[in-house]
């Protein structure tokens, strides 16, 4: 157990959130880690630039994971061959040392956020609205998000 305040804060957060909190959470850590592999590669630290973009892959692998491609139909098929084009273009982008692609897959992943923040307005509402408590999933999102990962991936580092 860490006795670092912010570390129990962040894991705190990550404990208690539903999974539509959680997904906008991983969308908020890819873009970071992205953003702070753009600020590696400006200043020519490659170990930093691979080991940033390496998280927001594992980011994106947790969204795939997490698709529940059966009840989520074309939307999750679509979401999952997103995604992997998103890790194909920060393995270039990590490989060739481009900030091109990694400018492209953050503009995507904040689209998505944009898009997951509605979803979420939508969701609450019903919620609110739901009669007898019943639970409202948010689309294709139906898979328990690996809260360790999320933690793992959200705290600063």
């Amino acid at each position: 157990m860490t006795n670092n305040p912010y570390a129990k804060y962040k894991n705190t957060q990550v404990e208690t959130a539903n999974q539509e909190k959680l997904v906008l959470m991983l969308y908020n850590g890819a873009i970071k880690f992205i953003n702070r592999a753009q600020e590696g590669l400006d200043d020519n630290d490659y170990e930093t630039v691979n080991k940033l973009l390496g998280k927001s892959q594992a980011i994106i692998n947790e969204l795939m994971a997490t698709l529940d491609l059966e009840r989520g139909g074309e939307i999750a098929e679509n979401l999952y061959n997103l995604y992997d084009y998103m890790n194909r273009q920060l393995i270039q982008a990590n490989i060739k040392k481009e900030i091109e692609p990694m400018i492209e897959v953050q503009e995507l992943l904040k689209e998505l956020r944009s898009t997951w923040q509605e979803v979420m307005k939508q969701v609450g509402k019903k919620k609110s609205k739901s009669i007898n408590n019943r639970t409202v999933k948010a689309g294709a999102y139906s898979q328990p998000i690996n809260r360790a990962q999320a933690g793992g991936i959200s705290i600063e580092g």
